[in-house]
């Protein structure tokens, strides 16, 4: 098998595993990691919590994006069990920044009871980010 055969036959397991139906139950979110939401997934995961969720409107391409990144992994594991951190890629889930109003990013905007409820725009560092989300009590 080639190296090009067995990262097709690696892809279409991910898509795969992916793809597949959600136990009953079972939550969108995980706390204390950084969740990646997508335009279908994203009403869905937004609807089964009650603590807030801070999401990060991002793109491959962008270096402040790439520069938050570790601020928003350490948010996630800080705010495990009070706050849900997830990721959305605006290029691949256009509907969703188009539907929040994102025109710049990274931009950060978190939810309480599934709607927005604070913003940031730029690489605002991670002491405004937990200050946005309110050091995230239930």
């Amino acid at each position: 098998m080639s190296v090009d055969d067995e990262i097709e036959k690696i892809k279409k397991d991910m898509m795969k595993r992916m793809m597949a139906p959600q136990p009953e139950g079972a939550s969108l979110l995980k706390p204390g990691v950084v969740n990646v939401l997508t335009d279908s997934s994203f009403a869905k995961a937004l609807s089964e919590t009650g603590l807030p969720v801070l999401v990060d409107f991002w793109a491959e391409w962008c270096a402040p994006c790439r520069m938050m990144a570790p601020a928003v992994d350490q948010l996630a594991s800080e705010l495990s069990g009070r706050a849900y951190v997830a990721k959305l890629n605006v290029d691949q889930n256009p509907a969703t920044a188009v539907r929040f109003g994102v025109m710049s990013i990274p931009n950060f905007i978190v939810f309480r009871g599934g709607r927005p409820a604070g913003q940031a725009v730029g690489a605002v560092g991670k002491h405004s980010l937990l200050q946005l989300v309110g050091g995230a009590s239930p």
